[in-house]
């Protein structure tokens, strides 16, 4: 059971009861090579074998084998389930569910070894619902405008006042983290209730209008890293990926659920929002000791 498992969890095609299939790879043949020997290390019979499926009839037979239509089928279903109860659930709850589908398709995908249009249109769906649940949980997120990114100087943006929305999510924190650690380590922050109420003398971000704000596919933190040339730092380039995809969806990062729980955690603990930025800092400090390496 552990080696079926394991064959499954892989992707394999089934030709038949304990014969199974992958592409020609390398890596392939050495995972396969490893569950033989495991198989033999129990007194068992194994064989790996790499034949050349040749004719275009024969390699279509086996490709079908390999077939992720009914997963996607499947995740499609749950896809439209959830886009039609979006204005009744609760955020909280809708936006885990939407998670588990993004690994779910990520899942998927790892063994379409010959993608077609069904991924196509899961990844379609599933980005759409994940823009339509942003857009519900932060109805007042900026929208992504086409443009260059101009290159500043940190030393004409010291002693600033920053401004951004209230109540702020993982673009916002994280990018305030960013201008303080740094940009401007002196800066004060504004939260405002509406973009209206930004000051003209105060750097905006993350709002439409904003001084810094959604450039293309980048997000705010990532806009500032380019802005200020921190775009140099892998473990901040890092970071600026956990960001986008907790922001505005995309491919998965390993520790998105982890940063998502504990910031949901810490807007539930601190209601004011200074003193909710005052424990991101510290979060967003140990993510990036930890992506920067132990010589930092």
């Amino acid at each position: 059971m552990r080696i079926w498992r394991a064959l499954k969890a892989a992707g394999c095609g089934v030709l038949r009861d304990g014969v199974y299939l992958l592409p020609e790879a390398e890596s392939f043949r050495d995972f396969l090579e490893a569950q033989a020997d495991d198989i033999r290390s129990e007194g068992g019979t194994a064989h790996v074998i790499a034949f050349n499926t040749g004719h275009q009839a024969h390699r279509e037979a086996f490709t079908v084998l390999f077939d992720r239509s009914d997963d996607y089928r499947q995740l499609l279903t749950v896809v439209e389930e959830l886009a039609r109860t979006l204005a009744s659930e609760r955020p909280l709850g809708l936006q885990r569910r939407v998670e588990r589908l993004r690994r779910t398709l990520a899942e998927i995908v790892a063994v379409d070894f010959f993608p077609g249009e069904g991924r196509q249109q899961a990844e379609c769906a599933v980005s759409a619902l994940e823009r339509a649940l942003s857009e519900r949980l932060s109805p007042d997120e900026p929208r992504c405008v086409p443009g260059s990114i101009e290159s500043l100087d940190r030393a004409d943006f010291q002693s600033r006042v920053w401004a951004t929305r209230c109540r702020p999510w993982i673009d916002r924190l994280a990018s305030a983290w960013l201008i303080r650690r740094f940009i401007d380590p002196n800066a004060r922050f504004l939260w405002l209730t509406a973009p209206g109420e930004c000051p003209p003398d105060a750097l905006g971000f993350d709002f439409d209008g904003a001084r810094f704000t959604h450039v293309g596919a980048r997000v705010t933190f990532e806009v500032l890293l380019a802005s200020f040339s921190l775009d140099r730092d892998p473990a901040l380039m890092r970071l600026g990926a956990l960001v986008r995809y907790l922001d505005t969806g995309g491919l998965p990062v390993p520790e998105a659920p982890g940063m998502a729980a504990l910031i949901r955690g810490m807007q539930q603990r601190w209601p004011d929002d200074e003193d909710l930025l005052a424990e991101a800092q510290n979060m967003f400090d140990s993510f990036y000791l930890d992506f920067a390496g132990p010589d930092t």
